[in-house]
């Protein structure tokens, strides 16, 4: 997907996602020009032509006011011209065939009485919402505000109702196309009062049309025993009249039933054994509203299902789009041998290509949690550097679950490594990040190499706190970041370094603590640094602190101190010291 070019590699999610949506972006913009200007695309240079690649004319030949130029207006699916030459028709006199009508209204159901779009084009996605596990009444007012999906509304009185009521007559074409559109619309109830019409002319709807009934049942009813005996009723009129079930229509009952509650969970099961007994084979997208049923809006504790299912997917690879959120439930179950199956069933032939970007990324940030949370520390770290950078954008949280792996599997010594890879991800400015990482690098005590590493660590995050250049606003010290960087410096030798964090301590009126400081002394005992242990307790003194007189005492037995060292520590007044002197003073007072 991405150009084979380090410099244009997206570096993390938000990079990926933009870059797959400006490709896309550029391939619309290029067909909106060719199919707007086909006058600067006449030219061939093929041999042999090939007429497929070649700009589609979108302009009427057929000139004058006729039935032949009405059906090539509808062919290119020019809804108001269509429209306009159909009543210029009627009011000359000419009638219009059946069939012609009957094409029209299609036109008018498909795009809902406006012109077409790309968006338009595409079917719109309905939302599922959440249904409670017991049977209850909806309120009115939700019942409605959850019919109400995005897209275009069906009009009161529009041109594809008044061009049906105008037709000398009509046929069940006609009608089945009228419940379409209503339904595709949202005029639900328009669409069963179209049937009931239909049925009342004695004329059979199609498959389709049944399909599109049952589709709007949730919005018909409102009880949830009320909306499965309306969809089996459906069910029923499909096989007196003879009307053969598709795929599509099982998919259509599994749809409904996810906005029926328990009796959805307890029907859906029949409803696939009725699929198994007419040999029809579940999709993709019949296995989504099957997970969907059990696995969300309630206590999803049992895998039983989910891994009959992957069992199935694993077997086959699909060649339909559909929608894979209820299979990627999966990781939600802390089941590591589901995820493993279902990661097997997504490198199946070409069942990848069903998750787009972002839910590509979206599973693999489960997945990768997932193992952080079960696996051992080698298996994650195997994934961790197997997965392509084009297919896998860690996010902070994944960050953060491997941090915290590193530290269960106590194998602290691949920060580094990782600090890295959160530095070409872009996320080298997150707090939370930062404070979990400079936590885990100075907890504890490692090796001199490993010390090293953390302070080079430590040095790149003290750069990121301050200005780097015009517009770039440097992050904030907080006591705890302060304290680690403190530690890190210490402990790698860098004594100079330390001492520079230690007074942004008084620059920003915080307290280090006591492990601060005492991690601050061994490092100027190690590198021979009195002077920089003279100030730190300078420091804790000016800071007022009770253990100023503990590190001076520190200082006066474990360092060599010339004589102008001497008096300069002995000219630190500590609390302490004060402290002895007044108690002195009261004690002369009484004798």
């Amino acid at each position: 997907m991405f150009q084979d070019d380090p410099f244009l590699m997206p570096r993390n999610a938000a990079n990926a996602r933009l870059y797959s949506l400006s490709k896309e972006s550029g391939k619309n913009a290029a067909k909106y020009i060719i199919e707007n200007f086909p006058q600067y695309f006449d030219k061939t240079f093929a041999e042999p032509n090939v007429p497929c690649l070649m700009p589609k004319s979108l302009t009427p030949q057929t000139e004058g006011v006729s039935e032949e130029a009405l059906r090539e207006r509808i062919h290119l699916r020019m809804v108001k011209e269509s429209v306009d030459m159909f009543d210029q028709l009627l009011q000359a006199g000419t009638p219009v065939s059946l069939e012609t009508t009957n094409s029209l209204l299609d036109l008018l159901c498909f795009y809902g009485d406006g012109e077409p779009t790309p968006e338009k084009e595409q079917e719109e996605k309905e939302e599922e919402p959440e249904v409670n596990a017991s049977e209850q009444k909806a309120p009115k007012r939700q019942f409605q505000r959850g019919s109400q999906s995005s897209g275009p509304r069906w009009r009161e009185n529009n041109h594809a109702e008044r061009i049906f009521k105008i037709m000398p007559e009509r046929n069940a074409h006609s009608y089945c196309t009228m419940i379409r559109g209503m339904e595709k619309h949202g005029a639900y109830s328009k669409a069963y009062d179209m049937y009931i019409d239909l049925l009342n002319e004695r004329h059979k709807a199609d498959v389709h049309t049944f399909n599109a009934l049952i589709r709007a049942v949730p919005y018909l009813k409102e009880r949830f025993t009320e909306r499965w005996e309306l969809a089996k009723e459906f069910l029923t009129h499909m096989a007196q009249q003879k009307v053969q079930p598709t795929l599509l229509t099982f998919n259509s009952v599994l749809k409904s039933l996810r906005r029926c509650g328990g009796v959805g969970r307890t029907m859906s099961l029949l409803v696939l054994k009725e699929m198994e007994a007419l040999d029809i084979e579940p999709s993709l997208a019949s296995y989504d509203h099957l997970l969907s049923l059990f696995y969300k809006g309630v206590d999803a504790q049992s895998s039983d299902i989910i891994s009959e299912v992957l069992n199935e997917v694993e077997k086959r690879s699909f060649t339909q789009l559909s929608n894979l959120t209820g299979l990627l439930q999966c990781c939600d179950l802390k089941d590591i041998k589901l995820a493993y199956q279902l990661n097997k069933a997504l490198e199946n032939g070409d069942n990848w290509k069903f998750l787009d970007v972002d839910r590509l990324n979206g599973y693999w940030s489960k997945f990768f949690s997932l193992l952080c949370m079960m696996e051992q520390i080698e298996v994650v770290l195997k994934w961790y550097k197997e997965m392509s950078s084009s297919l896998f954008y860690p996010s902070p949280k994944n960050i953060l679950d491997l941090l915290q792996a590193l530290d269960a599997a106590n194998q602290l010594e691949v920060i580094p490594s990782v600090w890295e890879d959160v530095k070409q991800l872009g996320f080298s400015r997150r707090q939370d990040l930062l404070a979990e990482l400079l936590s885990l690098m100075s907890r504890d005590q490692h090796p001199s190499e490993t010390q090293l590493a953390f302070a080079k660590c430590a040095e790149e995050i003290k750069a990121a706190h301050e200005p780097a250049g015009l517009g770039q606003v440097p992050l904030e010290w907080t006591g705890s970041a302060l304290g680690h960087v403190v530690v890190l410096f210490s402990r790698a030798g860098r004594t100079q370094d330390a001492w520079n964090m230690m007074e942004h301590f008084q620059k920003i009126n915080r307290i280090p603590t006591d492990k601060v400081m005492d991690e601050f002394l061994n490092c100027a005992k190690q590198t021979n640094c009195p002077d920089e242990a003279i100030k730190m307790v300078r420091l804790a003194a000016s800071l007022g602190l009770l253990s100023s007189q503990r590190l001076k005492s520190r200082t006066e037995e474990e360092f060599e101190l010339s004589e102008t060292q001497k008096k300069a520590l002995e000219s630190i007044k500590c609390d302490g010291d004060s402290s002895d002197s007044d108690s002195d003073s009261s004690d002369s007072d009484r004798e």
